[in-house]
């Protein structure tokens, strides 16, 4: 395994880890600042209203950590038992908050019941679905809480006190400010989540219960760094870098977005002398002055840092004087480096770039503030004419995105070429790739040139919106009358008709997982003559890459592209699910198999995703009592 690759894995775990945490995250500021008021030594102290404190740590926010992470990995069923797991570590281990042994079990949980539903798939007879779905979670949940409550939660517990011993240590001997050397340039290679969310904020809300606030909710979230970094391009930046370095420096201080100041860096190297510096000397005056925070600082802003600062002693003065002294040190130091640089004018634009690539997706923050008015062209293309939507296969979801742009482009009055491709054979001209958000770095390594947006809903995402603004004042009158004759709408033929077929409709279906769904949208396909059996497989292997949820309430399973090759002919199967069934949290009730050869159902298919676009349409076809009425409603449009 090389070193990119090392670095992916870790970023992935990182982000995982971070997952499970982020969406809670307000759960946290509401525990700190209730911490914060009404505990004997708050700003009010309330004995009734502190109360809650203690409960709302030892069970509240570790148990949404475990539901989160259980749902991560298999939906509302893992969410669920892995939730029921996480109990088993609160209660196996009272006395310490059980956030590293829910970020174990929740995750744990949810593995286990997607195995066994993967084993018992296809086996389970009809009307007894709901039975064995109820007992198999909880027999299966009940099970790993006892697991959890006798050998899990005292083992985390233990390894949570030698943490906290750890950090005792490296305070009591002063090595504290070290730890700076790994978190600064940790922030720059995105992978800080998994040091500060994985460690520090378990062992911070540790150290809470003891003394009262804990100093590592400030060793990542601390802005004074990267201020004093902005401050240098302010005073001695050039070009565009000392232009877009004051707006940066509001967004990073008051809306604590880190990652505005990591271009900046990238830029200049030896200003990660500066960040960690001035990183060092925050730590250090944390540590002198006895500051900390009573929960986590997410994001870092100093609006954030001073909610969540405990009243007693001299608090908000340590925090505030970390902040201000870690600025002067970076400031001093960005100064030094960029009076001695003999660069004229600094790359903003490909510093934003390297740091886009180690992060694996476009910063829209950092382009905001990166790319002015006076550079936007360098950024967002001149005289749009190709537009490519990108897809593993290029067969479905690539496919449905093109065509309702393409109609989008015609309403606004201009021609812009508008085609789908599979990402292997995007084509090196492609001046702007739209791809699912999860599929876009490929498509970046295949046409890096490009510029990419990212979607997460191919029917209903507002991108396609802000895309038509962008375009309106880029788009010459010579290319609409040239895409105009070249994207003349193709005639509905008889061989169309051939490829949506009644006996291919299937009502009122019922279905446990969406696994179960997509095999039977496969085998339909195959008793229709359309593929091999082998292409059942690989419209698993195209879920597991990304999902084929589309967004109101419809999904297009479809093969990989090295499953065009089992594709005997175009052809679809639609199955209407009344009660829906999950896809990934969300809940897909029409499901479309799609089985294309040569392009010849996208005439169907671009039908379907102008039906589909509105969402009183999706609901007509879930209601539809036959399938002579469910195809009549696709073909109104």
């Amino acid at each position: 395994m090389n070193d990119s690759q090392m670095k992916v894995r870790v970023q992935k775990f990182g982000n995982f880890l971070s997952s499970m945490v982020l969406p809670n995250i307000g759960a946290f500021i509401a525990w700190g600042l209730i911490t914060a008021l009404f505990i004997p030594t708050g700003f009010f102290p309330n004995e009734k209203f502190g109360s809650l404190v203690g409960p709302m740590v030892n069970y509240m926010l570790p148990l949404l950590i475990g539901y989160t992470g259980g749902r991560l990995i298999h939906g509302q069923r893992g969410g669920v038992v892995g939730t029921i797991a996480t109990m088993g570590v609160i209660v196996g281990a009272p006395d310490t908050p059980m956030f590293l042994g829910a970020m174990i079990m929740g995750p744990l949980g949810a593995y286990v019941i997607k195995k066994f539903d993967q084993l018992i798939e296809g086996k389970v007879r009809t009307g007894f679905e709901m039975l064995v779905n109820n007992f198999s979670a909880g027999i299966l949940g009940g099970a790993l809480a006892l697991l959890a409550f006798s050998g899990v939660g005292p083992a985390v517990s233990a390894f949570t006190s030698v943490l906290v011993s750890g950090v005792d240590w490296l305070l009591a001997a002063g090595l504290l400010p070290l730890t700076s050397i790994l978190i600064e340039p940790a922030k720059i290679l995105f992978l800080n989540n998994a040091i500060n969310h994985g460690v520090l904020t378990p062992i911070g809300l540790e150290q809470v219960q003891q003394t009262g606030k804990s100093i590592l909710f400030l060793l990542e979230a601390n802005p004074g760094p990267g201020l004093g970094v902005l401050l240098g391009f302010m005073l001695f930046g050039k070009g565009i870098a000392k232009q877009s370095a004051p707006g940066a420096a509001i967004i990073h201080f008051f809306g604590g977005i880190h990652e505005i100041y990591f271009p900046y860096v990238l830029m200049k190297p030896m200003l990660l002398l500066a960040v960690i510096f001035g990183g060092m000397s925050g730590v250090f005056t944390l540590v002198l002055m006895g500051g900390g925070l009573v929960a986590p600082a997410s994001p870092g802003s100093i609006l954030a840092i001073a909610a969540v600062t405990p009243p007693e002693g001299m608090a908000y003065v340590a925090n505030f004087a970390a902040v201000i002294v870690a600025t002067t040190v970076s400031f001093l130091i960005s100064a030094v480096v960029l009076k001695s640089s003999k660069q004229t004018d600094e790359d903003m634009e490909e510093a934003t770039k390297k740091m886009e690539q180690m992060k694996g997706k476009k910063s829209s923050i950092s382009r905001e503030i990166t790319s002015p008015a006076t550079a936007g062209n360098d950024v967002f293309p001149e005289n749009v004419q190709k537009i490519v939507f990108a897809c593993d296969a290029g067969m479905g979801s690539s496919a449905m995105g093109a065509s309702l742009l393409r109609k989008k482009v015609k309403e606004a009055g201009f021609g812009v070429t508008v085609t789908n491709t599979a990402i292997s054979t995007i084509p090196t001209d492609s001046q702007i790739v739209i791809t699912q958000e999860k599929l876009t770095p490929r498509a970046e390594s295949k046409v890096p040139d490009a510029y990419h947006i990212s979607v997460d809903n191919f029917l209903s995402s507002p991108e396609y919106d802000a895309l038509i603004d962008r375009l309106q004042n880029g788009v010459t009158e010579e290319q609409n009358e040239l895409v105009a004759e070249s994207e003349a709408a193709v005639p509905h033929t008889e061989e169309d008709d051939q490829l949506l077929l009644e006996e291919n409709v299937y009502l009122g279906q019922k279905f446990r997982t969406k696994e179960e769904a997509i095999r039977f949208a496969g085998q339909a396909l195959v008793r229709g003559g359309y593929v091999e059996e082998s292409y059942v497989d690989e419209m698993m292997k195209r879920e597991e890459i990304t999902t084929t949820y589309m967004g109101n309430n419809v999904a297009i399973p479809h093969g990989t592209e090295e499953a065009k090759k089992s594709v005997l002919k175009s052809g679809f199967t639609v199955v209407q699910v009344p009660n829906g069934v999950d896809f990934n949290g969300e809940s897909a009730k029409m499901i479309f198999g799609i089985a294309g050869k040569d392009g010849t159902h996208l005439e169907i298919l671009s039908g379907i995703a102008v039906i589909c676009a509105e969402q009183e349409n999706v609901d007509q076809l879930v209601n539809a009592k036959s399938a002579k009425e469910l195809i009549a409603i696709i073909n109104s449009n």
